[in-house]
């Protein structure tokens, strides 16, 4: 094949009349290869669909912490206010006896979880602890938890009324 059909089948290439044209052409054709190079990576990850789904995977897991921490969130406000509205509702002579219950409830699971530490072997004090950690540090989803499946059992309850 000549250099004359060369050129002829794709992208005429232009004559290099001195240095400067040569150095411009290189150029032109490293910009080229530079195009070429993002467009495959481009088509690549498109095609690629284990990151794909780990992408919408983790969207869609960072999604729901949302929506967990706004109902677990919600569900405190609601419990705050009927808190807020049992206490506002409940007689001066009952909250005083409640008062007084709570606080020796308090006094003697004390004693008691006392005694239970006193007697209990090493093994199961660890597990207690390790138990105790995890609950604290994952609190509200545990509550959350808790909330919801009291809502569960009370619907069970009334439907089964019924």
């Amino acid at each position: 094949m000549s250099k004359k059909s060369r050129t002829n089948i794709g992208t005429p290439v232009p004559e290099a009349s001195d240095a400067s044209d040569s150095e411009e052409l290189r150029e032109q054709v490293e910009r080229t290869r530079d195009e070429l190079g993002r467009t495959v990576e481009a088509l690549a990850a498109k095609t690629d669909v284990k990151a794909q789904a780990k992408e919408k995977s983790a969207a869609a897991k960072e999604q729901a912490a949302e929506k967990a921490a706004l109902v677990a969130e919600q569900v405190r406000g609601k419990a705050e206010q009927a808190t807020r509205l049992v206490q506002d509702r409940t007689p001066d002579p009952v909250l005083e006896k409640a008062a007084e219950a709570a606080s020796y409830v308090r006094e003697t699971a004390t004693r008691a979880g006392q005694y239970a530490a006193d007697r209990a072997p090493d093994p199961l004090l660890e597990k207690a602890g390790r138990a105790t950690s995890f609950a604290r540090a994952n609190r509200n989803p545990l509550l959350a938890g808790g909330a919801l499946l009291a809502a569960v059992l009370l619907v069970r309850h009334r439907r089964g009324r019924r």
